[in-house]
């Protein structure tokens, strides 16, 4: 991999760690439990719980894409960063600008499930 590409990568994953929390501080308000007294209708309740239900499995989907993508940042000034875990080939860059986080090219990402 050539030093530029390094490089833009690891911009891009610093972009995207600001952006994951950002995006887990408004899925952790959104989360909140409904306070019982809380003065809305019984529709209105059971919405804001199914609500608060997908923002709790959002959170927690978002908190492990925040440490695989520190993860990256960590091995990406490694000599081996972008190459594959699994086969030891290199990962296609597209690859890497689309899911910086991966550790495995594509066909051996595939053969885990």
């Amino acid at each position: 991999m050539r030093l530029s590409e390094r490089e833009q990568l690891s911009a891009l994953i610093v972009a995207r760690i600001e952006r994951a929390k950002a995006d887990i501080a408004a899925l952790e308000e959104s989360a909140q439990p409904i306070a019982p007294d809380n003065a809305i209708g019984r529709l209105s309740r059971m919405d804001g719980i199914v609500s608060q239900g997908v923002s709790k499995t959002a959170l927690v989907t978002a908190r492990q894409t925040l440490a695989a993508l520190r993860a990256a940042l960590a091995r990406s000034a490694d000599s081996d960063f972008g190459v594959c875990t699994e086969c030891e080939q290199p990962i296609p860059v597209e690859r890497l600008l689309l899911m910086p986080e991966s550790s495995r090219c594509v066909a051996c990402a595939g053969k885990q499930g």
